[in-house]
């Protein structure tokens, strides 16, 4: 149970929030239930958040971030295996932190907001991509031959990227094959 204590920033608000996705699961974050585990009024969390929509949209977002920043180290990858190993084991380590974060329907909005939740979700993920597709180029263990005009380093994370998210959505245990693919393709 969080404790209550008044809220007077936005990252107050959304660290009370991500402690309600640990402990009730994203459905809890509303504007009254954020409120009164801040101690405040609705209307101040109307202030920071025109509406659930966006409360929903900024925790989903700092959740992301929780789970990507949980070891609080900076890594400078040697390859593109190791980032997307390291992308798979933070994303467990999320799962257990925030239990109810990763079901399909736990992503899902109000009708009225899918389309904003969407672009916050392709928004995130396109920048996760950015950074695999940095880290790839730097690979220095890449087969020259790898890529083309047809299979450009573009194409391939997003095709990588796309067996990630499936493999995080079916709940496997590990990313090996995936990594095996990627092993026997690029080097």
């Amino acid at each position: 149970m969080c404790i209550n204590i008044a809220a007077t920033s936005k990252e107050e608000i959304l660290e009370i929030s991500r402690k309600l996705v640990i402990e009730k699961g994203l459905s809890a974050v509303n504007m009254r239930m954020v409120a009164k585990e801040c101690g405040v009024a609705v209307g101040s969390i109307y202030n920071y958040f025109p509406s659930k929509s966006d409360l929903i949209s900024a925790t989903i977002e700092n959740v992301w971030k929780d789970i990507f920043h949980m070891s609080g180290k900076n890594f400078e990858f040697q390859s593109f295996i190791d980032c997307l190993s390291w992308l798979f084991e933070s994303i467990q380590e999320g799962r257990k932190r925030y239990p109810e974060f990763f079901t399909i329907h736990s992503m899902s909005f109000a009708s009225e907001d899918k389309m904003k939740g969407r672009q916050m979700m392709e928004r995130y993920f396109g920048h996760i991509k950015e950074n695999l597709l940095l880290i790839l180029k730097k690979d220095c263990n890449v087969r020259p031959e790898a890529f083309n005009e047809v299979l450009t380093p573009t194409i391939y994370v997003d095709y990588v990227f796309t067996l990630f998210i499936s493999i995080l959505m079916e709940k496997q245990d590990n990313c090996d094959a995936l990594l095996e693919l990627v092993k026997h393709s690029i080097y």
